[in-house]
């Protein structure tokens, strides 16, 4: 890595982000989700959130391009309408961030944070495809979040971490959802113009320790009953909401 892009970081900073890129690269290949919740408050101690967000996408959706043969074959057919209103819905959430108080933008993100958790703990539903308003409303909050949060996971989990369907689906179908938040999410950033040859070049350099700690989630997500998984689901929701809302105090 050079000199350039290693600007602002201390040996400590740099030891703990390599870590934390494994950390939350496993959690994203055991669960599905959990990457950016996971890493996106340690780079932001070197980068400003807008940049720690960007570098973000830009590994996050490289290696959702890495698998999409798994997304196709295993996917629900949901997850392109979602992905679709996705693409749709990102750029306004980011202007509505822009357009909101600060505070108030924090206890939204909280609010959600929070859902999120509480409607994975609700007895699973069937495995039968909500209709369509659900999917809907799925895809544009998941694609206004992206832009007011980075977060679109909050209705995209529970959408299918909720129902009784196989996990292969579900986490498949999640992947391929939050790939094109990725990539919507950096396509706005070089939209608005903030989107820098820096942040392109070191979210290239973290790629190849996310490619390994997503390989070492993705074994153990063959090994780990569906229970356990599932648990694990929540505990990584419960981490987010819980930082969240220690963020908003």
């Amino acid at each position: 890595m050079s000199t350039d892009l290693i600007v602002g970081f201390s040996a400590l900073q740099i030891v703990v982000a390599v870590a934390a890129t494994l950390g939350a690269a496993f959690i994203r290949g055991l669960t599905g989700f959990g990457f950016g919740i996971l890493l996106v408050p340690i780079l932001a101690l070197a980068l400003t959130p807008v940049e720690a967000v960007l570098a973000l996408n830009i590994m996050a959706g490289l290696l959702a391009l890495s698998e999409i043969r798994y997304v196709l074959r295993e996917a629900e057919r949901s997850a392109l309408t979602i992905s679709v209103l996705v693409l749709l819905t990102t750029l306004p959430g980011l202007m509505l961030l822009d357009a909101t108080p600060p505070a108030l933008a924090r206890l939204l993100i909280a609010l959600v944070a929070l859902s999120a958790f509480f409607a994975v703990l609700l007895p699973r539903r069937g495995a039968a495809q909500p209709g369509h308003l659900t999917t809907g409303m799925t895809g544009v909050v998941a694609g206004v979040l992206t832009g007011f949060a980075a977060m679109p996971g909050p209705p995209v989990v529970p959408y299918y971490v909720g129902r009784d369907i196989p996990r292969r689906t579900a986490k498949a179908s999640m992947v391929g959802v939050f790939g094109v938040a990725a990539m919507t999410g950096v396509a706005s950033g070089a939209t608005l113009g903030v989107l820098e040859w820096r942040i392109v070049l070191l979210g290239l350099a973290l790629l190849p320790l996310v490619v390994f700690g997503n390989w070492l989630g993705s074994l153990a997500f063959g090994k780990v009953s569906d229970k356990l998984w599932r648990i694990v689901v929540g505990v990584v929701l419960a981490a987010a909401a819980v930082a969240a809302l220690l963020k908003l105090l």
